[in-house]
């Protein structure tokens, strides 16, 4: 809901699908198959500590109507980061552990809706405060207060997140890139394996000041049943004296059976 590696792994080889074909991906989830989905996130925060934490998510599909029903639960949350760094998103996402949250998605995978918010949101809520008043936490009361004050639309954004990025039909950045025509965009296609690559370029503020920003995204999509099998997104600002790239967050969401 919301793995240093070195930056050509980010970069596909250019492939033989063109950008329209990139973007026909014809969806089939495997229906009534259990899988593991883990996102994992490390980042350097603003005092310049590593935040490292991953969650780690079951799913499974069911036929729904002319569509689909997939059940989620968020089994845990790992972290090798000292408590403190961590704690925000601990209490964050805390309430969230062993909650089953579920979503319908039509036939052609194009959208995706919370089934019965409003219910998830009044527990989420409740849990969040639960902890707070038991733990003594301002913050915890605090963030209670914020989830409850946010629009409907944006606390079902925020929840459908990583299972966005899960369905390639539904989510905006894949198809943003599959019929871009930047240089910057490389697809590739093995077998039912797709793989597209897009490098972007923003800025962003360190310290106060304002710093180039390039993200590297690669994507990993199996065509067969319209699921990004992978995810591999790195972001970068100029090294000390305008040498080389620094890593500032990696982010890489993978998808695979339960063993």
């Amino acid at each position: 809901m919301l793995l240093l590696t070195p930056p050509s792994q980010a970069v596909a080889a250019p492939g033989d699908a063109s950008p329209a074909a990139a973007a026909q991906v014809r969806f089939a989830p495997p229906v009534g198959v259990p899988l593991r989905y883990r996102v994992t996130t490390r980042r350097i925060g603003r005092d310049g500590k590593l935040i490292d934490f991953a969650l780690v998510y079951v799913l499974e599909w069911q036929r729904a109507g002319r569509g689909y029903r997939l059940d989620t639960v968020l089994q845990r949350i790992e972290s090798g980061a000292q408590p403190d760094v961590t704690r925000m998103v601990t209490v964050m996402l805390n309430p969230l552990v062993g909650e089953n949250i579920a979503y319908l998605v039509p036939s052609d995978g194009s959208r995706i809706e919370l089934v019965d918010p409003d219910q998830l949101w009044e527990r989420v809520t409740t849990r969040v405060e639960r902890a707070g008043a038991e733990a003594e936490r301002a913050e915890a009361r605090q963030l209670a207060q914020m989830i409850a004050a946010l629009p409907a639309a944006e606390r079902d954004r925020l929840a459908t997140a990583d299972i966005r990025a899960l369905i390639a039909p539904a989510n905006a950045a894949i198809s943003a890139a599959a019929v871009s025509d930047d240089t910057d965009v490389s697809i590739h296609t093995d077998g039912a394996r797709r793989t597209i690559a897009r490098i972007e370029r923003d800025s962003t503020l360190i310290a106060g000041k304002a710093q180039s920003l390039e993200i590297d995204n690669l994507w990993t999509v199996d065509t067969g049943t319209g699921l990004v099998m992978r995810e591999h997104r790195q972001s970068w600002i100029a090294g000390p004296d305008g040498e080389g790239r620094k890593l500032i967050e990696e982010r890489v969401r993978a998808l695979e059976p339960v063993s």
